[in-house]
Formats: structure tokens, C-alpha cells, sequence
């Protein structure tokens, strides 16, 4: 049980700060300002960690590397931990493989998470200043899928749509890495 609640603890640890790490990424790529309640956070989460990881990795283009680093290390950080308390004599080597299936799925799970909240938001609160963060994020994502799935009675079905696409390039990803590891 006390492995459990530990695992438990460290998904939630690992998926909030992971996540900030991958948004602010994504945010950097995306060229999303950081003066805002979303930047600010995450800048609050993730500081500590990614400003270490500049010095030795470098950004490639657009992309922080340094934030897809912390994020891995993070991940990794996680899979040791539980591998230390689970008291295995094997497996050491399939961590790092572990840790990218496992970053992976922090990237499906976040993605996932905001669009749950710009769907909702499109419906409640679309003039929010939040909104327009969140929107800017996906908004890259749902034109590739507007292009194809037309308004349905004047509904925008494409959050749907990526969801759905969302959720099984998760199942397919945990069958990859069943298959690989077992």
C-alpha cells in the first residue's frame, strides 16, 4: 500500500510539473506570450529546473530543449524512484526507455487536458483573457482538423474529433510499449 501511495504522489508531482514543462515548450514554440496567468505559472513551476538545464542544453530553433529535457529528467526521476522502491535487481537499463513511453503520455495527457478546457471555456467563458492564451495554443492543432470536418448544424466538432484521435494514439501508444517491454 505504501508503494502505491508513493506511485500515487509522484504522478501527481511528476504530471503537474512535467506538463508545465512540456506547455512551456510548447508556448515557446508557439511563440505564446508569458505576461499572462498561464505564462506566469508555469515560469513559477518550471524555473527552477529549466534555467539549470540551459546552461548544458541548447535551444534548436524555436524549440527549448532545455524544457523537453526537464521534463524527460523529470520522468525519469520517477521511474527510478518507484524502481528503488520496488527492490528489483533488473530492469535498471529499461528506464530510460520507460521514461520516454512515459513522456509520451504526459504529452497525450496534457494535450488532452487543454483541450477539455478550451472546449469548455469556448462555451462558457469565450471572451475570457485566458481563453485567448488556451486558444492560441490550440488552435494549431484544430485547423489541420477543421480542414477536414466541417461545422455540423454551426457546432465546431473538431475539439471532438482531436480528442478522439487523442485517445487512441494513447491506446496504440501503451499497446507499442506493452509489446516492446514484455
Amino acid at each position: 500500500m505504501l508503494y502505491q501511495i508513493i506511485s500515487f504522489l509522484l504522478d501527481v508531482a511528476v504530471g503537474l510539473l512535467g506538463s508545465a514543462c512540456l506547455l512551456r515548450l510548447y508556448m515557446q514554440y508557439q511563440r505564446v506570450p508569458f505576461a499572462n496567468p498561464v505564462g506566469r505559472f508555469v515560469f513559477a513551476l518550471t524555473d527552477w529546473l529549466v534555467l539549470r538545464l540551459r546552461r548544458m542544453v541548447p535551444a534548436a530553433g524555436r524549440w527549448d530543449l532545455a524544457s523537453l529535457a526537464g521534463a524527460f529528467l523529470l520522468v525519469l526521476a520517477q521511474y527510478i524512484v518507484l524502481w528503488l522502491l520496488g527492490g528489483s535487481e533488473s530492469g535498471l537499463v529499461y528506464l530510460p526507455v520507460l521514461a520516454v513511453f512515459g513522456l509520451v503520455r504526459l504529452l497525450i495527457s496534457g494535450l488532452t487536458g487543454l483541450l477539455i478546457v478550451y472546449a469548455v471555456m469556448s462555451w462558457v467563458q469565450p471572451g475570457a483573457p485566458l481563453f485567448h492564451v488556451i486558444d492560441r495554443l490550440c488552435e494549431p492543432l484544430l485547423r489541420a482538423i477543421r480542414r477536414i470536418v466541417p461545422l455540423v448544424g454551426g457546432i465546431d466538432l473538431s475539439p471532438l474529433v482531436l480528442l478522439v484521435l487523442l485517445q487512441v494514439a494513447s491506446m496504440v501508444w501503451w499497446s507499442l510499449q506493452s509489446a516492446l517491454l514484455h
